[in-house]
């Protein structure tokens, strides 16, 4: 048999064999980053040889975005995890605009220190290899990682309408772990605040990068880039990096950052603030992560510009109510006394609550509590007007119910359709009578000196604005003893309230709560707070604590009274007669005469310069100093004032005598009338004054 002849090119270049089988190969320079392609590598690319310069870059026509940002991730892994090869299938888009699958494979190449310089291998046509089932399995991978950011978005976003505060804002970022599903290690966060950019937020701990609490807008940092241009800054490389931010890039390049995404933060065209994130083993960025990002950015900026306007407002509104309330709290002989205001923990609107002390004359004081209608600015005004003429009606001298009957008549006068509810308390520090009065409010509590504490039931009329709208002004007063140490707890309702809570087991409970806290007054106020510190809510919240005190506390020696009406010499003989005997009795002694003289001049100056009767009032007050105090009260509004007398007049002379005799004196209004009074220092007699009377003590005569 005559031998079979070989062809002229056998064996066969095994490059042409790859190319028969539309396989390209390629040698890669890591270290000069060129990468020779031959003849069929340029088919599988669809490229020109004058279209490719020797850079893999120049093939970015033929591969879309996303997928070279794959590749790249693929193979920037592989290079670092030290692997010898690697695999992947990508897609490039044809001349002709369609899309079709490829696979490259690599050997990657080291030197003795594991430092990769080489890469070398084929890419070929994967089309008929992958089949309509692959792409449609890669379509699908596709549309489910979109779905996967979609959902990361609308889960921030949905987090995002329920932060009301900055720190919320910053902790819905911080605590999702949607940052995470989109590849970020790292978060920054800043705000803009009058030219400067401050850092509110980063993570993980141990990730802050020092002279980065403060920066400027002009200072060359992304964050000040992105504040300033208005438009994200994408640093894709780490080489890009180092190169755009060198003073930054040592402390990221610690972090393992190989690329970064800052988003401005603009609400109504105007930044408000800017957002980092920083991603570990990615590169770039493709067209779709960006607008994802891109519309996260806009959603945070809505939060935080909504966040930022809660606040101000809030600590408007809060300072607003703050003013409308007492700035200081007066001191009252006899009385231990804290007060508290807890703003609503939801919401920025302000409410109506507030609270007040009185001082009054003789030993009293005047406790209110109160809650007008409605969560917003005009209740805090409406809050402040009622306040002070509750303040001035109890000032006058009316009597509880008085005082709360022209307070509702005030409120119905005003242009508003708001109502309050009111508590008035007026305590006696000498005596220990309480005399309460309610406007629709809730009933006060009592702690015994045990501990313990008991509802004060008070006979309730209608809420303040209501009673004169339906003219049901009459308040029924409650009177009761208040011993030395017991405490009267005044509070509003939202203290107590919660939805779809009996109130009477919310008095129970604050009563349980009260009775188990501490003995001292500030530190009760502060514990009674904490129910609303801890619960929330949308209401406020007022408590007014008064506590009797045994120690220093004003002791009466008795109180005498008589009424003495015009042209009636006998009323006013008996009235002598009673001052007369009350002085000795109490212990007035040399100044005995210069007390009989003062009051006689002063129940004659109300006979005989106003029309009605005079109502004159004594009694031993013991506190620092034992005083002997005379109240003569007339119906006229008119002042006395003092006057010389001429040559020959007789009269002129009766202030001047009370202003020279008396330690003290003065006027009060009293409603429609006015009290004129006067005090004398008289010695203590055998303690007597200290809790035993005279056989005048506690007597009224008409």
């Amino acid at each position: 048999m005559t031998p079979t002849s070989l062809p002229d090119d056998w064996p066969a270049d095994p490059r042409s064999i790859l190319a028969f089988n539309r396989t390209g190969c390629f040698d890669w320079d890591l270290d000069s980053g060129l990468m020779h392609l031959d003849a069929a590598g340029h088919e599988v690319f669809d490229v020109h040889t004058d279209e490719y310069d020797g850079h893999p870059t120049s093939l970015g026509v033929r591969v879309p975005p996303m997928e070279a940002h794959r590749l790249d991730a693929y193979v920037s892994h592989a290079l670092k995890d030290g692997s010898e090869t690697y695999g992947i299938y990508f897609r490039i888009r044809l001349r002709d605009g369609g899309l079709r699958w490829t696979h490259t494979q690599g050997f990657i190449q080291r030197d003795d220190g594991g430092r990769p310089y080489r890469i070398v291998g084929v890419v070929r046509d994967a089309t008929q290899e992958l089949g309509d089932s692959t792409a449609r399995r890669q379509r699908a991978d596709e549309e489910e990682d979109r779905r996967r950011r979609t959902s990361v978005v609308q889960g921030i976003t949905a987090a995002l309408a329920h932060a009301r505060t900055v720190r919320d804002v910053i902790d819905v970022l911080k605590d999702t772990h949607g940052l995470a599903h989109l590849g970020a290690t790292n978060l920054v966060m800043a705000l803009v605040e009058a030219g400067r950019i401050r850092l509110v937020a980063e993570g993980p701990e141990g990730s802050f990068v020092p002279g980065t609490k403060f920066t400027r807008i002009d200072e060359r940092y992304p964050m000040s880039d992105a504040v300033r241009t208005l438009s994200p800054r994408f640093i894709e490389t780490e080489a890009e990096f180092a190169a755009s931010y060198p003073d930054l890039w040592p402390h990221i390049d610690k972090l393992g950052i190989s690329s970064a995404a800052y988003l401005p933060l603009i609400a109504q065209a105007k930044p408000i603030g800017v957002l980092g994130l920083l991603y570990q083993e990615k590169t770039g960025f493709t067209e779709e992560e960006r607008n994802v990002l891109v519309a996260l950015s806009s959603g945070i900026a809505q939060s935080l510009q909504r966040a930022m306007f809660y606040e101000q407002e809030k600590d408007l509104a809060q300072g607003l109510q703050q003013a409308m309330l007492p700035r200081t709290i007066p001191g009252v002989p006899g009385a231990d006394i804290a007060v508290r205001y807890r703003s609503a923990a939801l919401g920025r609107d302000i409410g109506g609550d507030w609270y007040d002390v009185i001082p009054l004359p003789g030993g009293r004081v005047g406790a209110v509590i109160g809650d007008v209608q409605g969560h917003d600015t005009h209740a805090a005004a409406v809050m402040g007007q009622l306040r002070i003429v509750l303040r001035a009606y109890a000032a006058e001298g009316h009597s509880p119910a008085t005082v709360m009957a022209r307070a509702s008549g005030f409120l119905h006068e005003l242009d508003t359709d708001r109502f309050a509810t009111c508590l008035y308390a007026e305590a006696d520090m000498s005596t220990g009578v309480v005399q309460v009065v309610r406007a629709g409010h809730i009933d006060p509590l009592l702690q015994e000196t045990d501990g313990s504490c008991r509802r004060v039931p008070v006979d309730g009329g209608l809420p303040l604005g209501l009673s004169a709208e339906f003219g049901r002004l009459e308040y029924p007063v409650t009177t009761f003893e208040f011993d030395a140490g017991q405490t009267l707890l005044l509070f509003t309702d939202g203290l107590i309230e919660e939805p779809g809570a009996d109130l009477g087991d919310g008095i129970r409970a604050l009563g349980e709560f009260a009775c188990a806290g501490p003995r001292d007054l500030q530190q009760l106020a502060d514990r009674l707070c904490s129910i609303v510190d801890e619960r929330g809510g949308e209401d406020d919240a007022a408590v007014l604590l008064l506590r009797r005190r045994p120690d220093d506390a004003p002791l009466s020696g008795g109180r005498l009274q008589q009424h003495v009406g015009p042209g009636d010499p006998e009323a006013l003989a008996e009235a002598r007669h009673m001052i007369r005997a009350a002085v000795r009795a109490w212990g007035a002694g040399e100044g005995a005469d210069e007390v009989e003289l003062v009051a006689d001049e002063m129940i004659t100056n109300a006979l005989m310069h106003t029309d009605g009767a005079a109502i004159v009032t004594l009694r031993v007050i013991s506190g620092g100093d034992r005083r002997l105090r005379i109240e003569v009260e007339d119906s006229s509004s008119a002042l006395p004032r003092r006057r010389e007398a001429g040559e020959s007049g007789v009269s002129g002379r009766g202030l001047l005598l009370v202003d020279m005799l008396a330690d003290e004196w003065g006027v009060e209004s009293r409603g429609s009338g006015k009290c004129v009074w006067c005090e004398f220092v008289v010695p203590a007699r055998d303690g007597r004054d200290q809790g035993g009377h005279t056989a005048l003590s506690d007597q009224s005569q008409e």
